[in-house]
């Protein structure tokens, strides 16, 4: 392996502690369609998972095509509108990245997340500069954990996924950096270590991360 390493993020959750806002608007979006999940269902079926998953659970029948398009707009847009006052980073991660950048890491962002929301959140957290990959939900055709998202990056990147590392919070999420196979930091936003599956490093934010521990990672 050359010096080269990349490290990719994903978004909720690892970038902004977005998930409590995402429920916001699902309880909303399926309150008007009479129904309302517990926070043990959001859990198991909706931290992590695509919108396609999430509506066709909670609908019980499959939504995809345009009927996807139309209801993930009508949550999304939902979401953004919630979301927008309370924007902020999690502690330490927009140092954390300067840090890696001023020793020649490459950076990226992996979401399942529309590009809309990955926007949004670049308005207000000031790392798009830094970022030499940036790959939304529209940019796949396959969702995590398939690990379709992180090679692409990697590729974008110009780094073979044994060089990356992945920042994830969700079981879908640490999957597909484990299928890229990439090493993964499991960012238990969302999870406890037990509920997600074996990462190389967890944390519960970038305040005691640097470069060197990232390096010390390989």
């Amino acid at each position: 392996m050359n010096n080269e390493i990349a490290v990719i993020f994903d978004m909720d959750g690892v970038i902004c502690h977005t998930n409590p806002y995402h429920s916001m608007a699902f309880r909303q979006f399926f309150s008007t369609r009479n129904l309302s999940p517990t926070d043990e269902e959001f859990a198991l079926h909706m931290y992590g998972k695509s919108n396609s998953y999430i509506m066709s659970h909670f609908l019980q029948r499959v939504i995809e095509g345009e009927e996807l398009l139309q209801l993930e707009d009508e949550k999304e847009s939902l979401f953004r509108e919630i979301y927008e006052p309370y924007i902020e980073p999690i502690l330490g991660i927009v140092h954390f990245m300067t840090d890696l950048e001023s020793h020649g890491v490459k950076l990226g962002v992996a979401t399942s997340a529309p590009r809309a929301n990955l926007d949004l959140i670049m308005s207000k957290v000031p790392v798009r500069e830094k970022l030499g990959s940036i790959l939304a939900s529209e940019n796949v055709k396959k969702h995590k954990p398939d690990p379709e998202v992180y090679l692409t990056s990697a590729a974008n990147l110009g780094v073979k996924p044994e060089q990356c590392v992945v920042f994830e919070d969700s079981f879908s999420g640490v999957t597909a950096g484990l299928n890229a196979g990439m090493r993964v930091v499991g960012v238990l936003s969302s999870h406890t270590k037990e509920e997600l599956p074996p990462c190389n490093l967890y944390i519960e934010n970038y305040l005691e991360l640097s470069y060197e521990k990232i390096i010390s990672l390989f």
